[in-house]
Order: structure tokens, then sequence, then C-alpha cells
């Protein structure tokens, strides 16, 4: 299976790319992470926040293959734990061939990107800065990969 993070915002510090990138390069060729930037679009003090969201959330949208099975991470949606997130994971690993995870910029998802996905995944009832989230969000994917493995990754 292959997964793709696709993120609103490029040009991250170091030490993001260096989290997700540990991260990414443990999964094994048979399940893979990508993570996929789109432009976060200038925000100025009279910018049109919801025409940037939805011109951003077009371009997710058209960053989606096409057979994907996509899960939207958002506020409103399921928050599992460890062994939850694993059961999910080896769910979609057995379903699909390819899922997408979307997460939004300052402004959250578009609509329309909510609309086009058929889950919702919420790390937590905290509100995250969205460079962590690209971390947090390999790091939980491998936790569930290791646990599917008997990888001594976790020990909970």
């Amino acid at each position: 299976m292959h997964i793709d993070l696709i993120c609103i915002g490029q040009k991250m510090p170091s030490w993001v790319e260096r989290g997700f990138n540990e991260y990414s390069k443990r999964f094994p060729s048979t399940c893979t992470l990508q993570l996929i930037e789109i432009p976060l679009r200038k925000r100025t003090k009279n910018a049109d926040l919801i025409r940037l969201q939805r011109n951003e959330g077009e371009q997710m949208l058209a960053a989606i293959t096409k057979s994907a099975y996509v899960i939207a991470l958002d506020e409103q949606g399921q928050t599992w734990n460890s062994l939850q997130l694993s059961d999910q994971l080896a769910h979609w690993m057995q379903e699909y061939s390819s899922v997408a995870l979307l997460v939004g910029g300052p402004e959250g998802l578009s609509p329309s990107c909510l609309q086009r996905a058929q889950q919702r995944w919420s790390l937590s009832t905290l509100t995250f800065p969205h460079l962590m989230v690209r971390i947090l969000v390999a790091e939980q994917l491998y936790r569930a990969w290791s646990l599917l493995n008997n990888h001594p990754y976790h020990r909970g």
C-alpha cells in the first residue's frame, strides 16, 4: 500500500523534514509513506481567506490518486489509540492500494476536501501546529505498522 500525506505548506524548517523523513524511511516497500506539499498561498491583511482555502483545496484534490481512499485530518474526526490506529491501518492495507491523508492550512481543509474524504481522523482534541502534524502522523503510522508486524518499536 502507498500512503500520500498531502499537506498545505512547503519550505518547512529542516527539523520538520528530518523528523518526517526519519519515520517515512522506516516503512518497508510494501507500505510506503510520501509527503506531497501544496504551496500555502500568501495571506495578507485583506486576503480573501475563503477563496485561498478553496484554491488550496482544489490543488489538494488534484494531488489525490484517483483510486485512493481519502482521509481528512479534522478536529471533528475519530480519535484512535495506537491499537485502534493499527487496526485502521490493517484495514486500509487490506482494502486499498493507495490512501491519501489530507492536512489543511491555517483555515483548515476546504469544504470540498472534507466532502471528498471517506473518513475523518482527529489526532487529538488539542490543536497542533501544522508543521508538527507531519511528524506526528508519520510517527503514529509507523507505530501502527510496528504493532501489526510485532516490531519492538511500540512497547506500550
